[in-house]
């Protein structure tokens, strides 16, 4: 299966850098609006066969415009929310967004065992984001395009791809409406082949992180 992970379009708490992970959250600003006008025309040459969004509503106002273009149904899902930041929520200051990443990529690393302070711990969070994936797989589907958050994106491909580390996804920014490209399956394991248009080989795994582990990019809010 092909998987797009496509991080939703710029909102008012992005801009403002602040840890905004609870439901329904605020919607897209006007560029968060074009940003996901133009997802359409950048993915026009991938065939669509199933679209999912989580159930926070920028995911779902990122992808409408797919929607209208392929005839998809949106299919919410509560698995593909972003990483909730419990006692950290609407926290923008360095230690809050430090902690918060620090812990989501300790995730990635194995330490699933670790809680977000007054949230969930790894095996919730890849438990949940999982069993959104294996549903799409079971769809049958070629190619999937989930529209999602840039904490989860990052912490679930960084914990179950084979070919990149916490070093390469905590490195790499993924802006508003970037899309990470996974090719495999649940159980085969999966493998990134592009990350914002960029083509991921296996020397890229073993890159150390050029800046502090999951700076955040627009604000935290994924």
């Amino acid at each position: 299966m092909r998987l797009l992970l496509i991080r939703h379009g710029q909102t008012p708490s992005n801009v403002k850098r602040l840890l905004d992970t609870a439901e329904p959250g605020p919607a897209l600003t006007p560029l968060g609006q074009e940003q996901a006008a133009a997802l359409p025309g950048a993915l026009a040459e991938e065939r669509i066969d199933a679209l999912y969004a989580s159930t926070l509503i920028r995911t779902q106002l990122t992808a409408a415009p797919l929607a209208a273009r392929t005839g998809l149904e949106v299919r919410v899902r509560d698995g593909i929310r972003e990483l909730s930041a419990g006692e950290l929520e609407m926290r923008g200051d360095d230690q809050a967004v430090e902690t918060y990443m620090t812990t989501a990529f300790a995730w990635s690393a194995g330490d699933t065992g670790l809680r977000m302070p007054g949230g969930e711990d790894g095996a919730e969070a890849l438990r949940r984001y999982d069993a959104v994936v294996e549903e799409a797989a079971g769809t049958g589907a070629g190619t999937v395009a989930m529209v999602s958050h840039g904490a989860a994106i990052r912490m679930w491909a960084a914990a179950r791809a084979e070919n990149i580390d916490v070093h390469f996804a905590s490195s790499r920014e993924l802006r508003n409406t970037g899309v990470v490209i996974l090719s495999g399956a649940p159980g085969e394991g999966w493998r990134v082949l592009h990350w914002e248009g960029r083509a991921v080989g296996a020397e890229d795994s073993g890159i150390e992180a050029a800046g502090p582990a999951g700076e955040p990019v627009e604000g935290a809010d994924g």
